[in-house]
């Protein structure tokens, strides 16, 4: 039993109406004009670094990172936490070593970044598909989630009702991506990260309260919850696995090194006005994830101290439940209708945030594909023609999206979310690194890491437990599963990192020479914060 009340019920579903009545205002007030190109990719870069860096964290805390990251922390303890450092560690990571050089070396897409040293057509096409294909399981995971999402909080079991929430929201997201463009996701996502922190906190603050301003007395009746002392130590969810320390490592590499390195957090590095303001946003975004990994490490053990790990667990598997059931459970027994429309506000929150993170992933999946292939195609391409290819290139990408949701719904959508997270650790970053910062980088050696990193992971994730062979895999029933660890992370990074090494290797002497002038030759403007030039 969730303990939601009638009263409760109502008031969350005026709130998401009003919230997507609301924000698809805002992006019809926002949007740009239907020749300006750059209002529609960057949003003429005027956002201040505040706010920027508001909807920095905003396309950086997903759905899946709240609901899946409140999950392991409430099943698992220690790992959980660790796996939220993580989630922070990643984009301080990007803050310090990349956030400059991609503002200044990309223009609207991750192609610009990649193609910059590199170019060509094949560059581009590539980083467009791997940028869909990074995405897209992601955008599955969070579509799936809203019709889950609105019938745990609505109390609805239907999956027609389930079908039409993801259909319906789905339609919603296309729209804010394809009249909003980049000034209004940003705005939607600065109103979510207000929206999701701002509950949060007062969620966190009242189950302090409960535990009479003690963490320690928190953290120990979580302990007594079920698991014992194994719930404070690290290894609890990877303990059904042969190599518990070597898995727990591989799940964190992909989160740390592929959390930040995905195009809908990069693109925002392009709506900053200079290199040192992109600094600033990500000062403002880490500060924000760090309120965050807090959040969600109490509310976490909150679920379990309060509502138990058994519940949490048979409420939803994979722990999804628990950030709700904890702010549920941090109002007592006794609601009042101020505790109510707080509660309400907390299911706002989780709604926008689904809302928010598919459109920004829409958002960057349409611009790579428009800016990428569709551009580079016809030279001489109008600004205004190229815009109604990125909106229909939002409804191309939008509705694939929204049939596959209503298909993998009903099956574990773990495997979708570290599938994401592995590309973008062991594709997107070894060409991000070696684009940016190895003056000898070819064009053979970046379609080699982009392709042979994303071979590798899609060709070791199918044997992970989390496909087949446990109860909680995507296919319970069968067991085909061979690879030793829940991701790949540890085979597949090292794996992108050197076949880029070796398609450079390849490309001879006179290739790699000739990259190492023209790397030097714009090493001052990449590294050392120069202006970006317009056009």
């Amino acid at each position: 039993m969730t303990g939601f009340s009638d009263g409760a019920q109502a008031m969350a579903l005026v709130g998401f109406s009003a919230v997507a009545a609301v924000t698809l205002l805002l992006c019809v007030m926002t949007g740009p004009d239907r020749d300006d190109l750059a209002e529609f990719y960057t949003g003429y870069s005027s956002l201040s670094p505040m706010r920027n860096g508001l909807a920095i964290a905003g396309d950086y805390i997903s759905a899946a990172t709240v609901l899946g990251t409140g999950g392991v922390i409430a099943l698992f303890g220690f790992d959980g936490v660790v796996l939220a450092l993580s989630t922070a560690l990643s984009l301080l990571l990007l803050m310090f070593l990349m956030a400059e050089p991609l503002r200044n070396a990309g223009r609207f897409t991750m192609g610009d970044v990649l193609a910059r040293q590199t170019p060509g057509r094949g560059v581009r096409i590539t980083a467009c598909a791997v940028t869909i294909a990074a995405l897209l399981p992601m955008m599955l995971v969070q579509l799936a989630g809203t019709g889950q999402l609105m019938s745990f909080l609505l109390g609805f079991s239907g999956e027609t009702l389930r079908t039409g929430c993801v259909i319906g929201v789905g339609a919603l997201m296309i729209s804010y991506a394809a009249i909003g463009g980049m000034k209004g996701t940003a705005l939607i996502q600065i109103l979510k990260i207000v929206m999701l922190l701002g509950s949060g906190a007062v969620v966190t603050v009242l189950l302090l309260y409960r535990f009479h301003w003690n963490p320690g007395a928190l953290f120990a009746a979580a302990r007594n919850s079920g698991a014992g002392q194994a719930f404070l130590h690290p290894g609890l969810e990877y303990a059904a696995g042969p190599r518990p320390g070597l898995d727990m490592l591989s799940s964190q590499l992909a989160v740390v090194l592929g959390g930040a390195c995905l195009p809908h957090v990069t693109m925002r590095m392009y709506t900053a006005a200079g290199a040192r303001q992109a600094r600033r946003s990500m000062s403002w975004a880490v500060s924000l994830v760090a309120l965050f990994v807090l959040v969600v490490t109490v509310v976490g053990f909150g679920a379990t101290a309060l509502v138990g790990r058994e519940t949490v667990a048979a409420t939803d598997a994979a722990g999804n439940s628990a950030y709700l059931l904890g702010s549920r459970a941090a109002f007592g027994t006794d609601v009042t209708m101020v505790e109510t429309v707080l509660f309400t506000t907390v299911g706002t929150a989780m709604f926008l945030t689904l809302l928010a993170s598919v459109a920004g992933m829409i958002l960057a999946c349409a611009n790579s594909l428009a800016h990428d292939v569709f551009a580079q195609r016809a030279r001489a391409l109008s600004p205004r023609r190229e815009m109604t290819l990125a909106r229909l290139s939002a409804v191309a990408v939008g509705i694939p999206a929204i049939a596959l949701a209503t298909l993998v719904q009903h099956r574990s959508l773990q495997p979708l979310a570290t599938l994401s997270f592995c590309l973008g650790a062991s594709a997107l970053c070894p060409a991000l690194v070696y684009s940016l910062f190895w003056r000898r980088y070819t064009r053979t050696g970046l379609l080699c890491t982009l392709i042979g990193g994303s071979l590798a992971v899609f060709a070791l994730l199918p044997g992970t437990s989390l496909v087949s062979g446990t109860p909680v895999a995507a296919f319970p029933d069968a067991d085909f599963a061979w690879f030793p660890f829940t991701t790949t992370a540890l085979v597949s990074v090292p794996a992108g990192f050197l076949a880029g090494w070796l398609g450079t290797l390849a490309s001879g002497r006179r290739r790699t020479e000739e990259q190492r002038r023209r790397y030097e030759a714009g090493e001052a403007e990449l590294l050392a914060g120069a202006v970006r030039s317009a056009g």
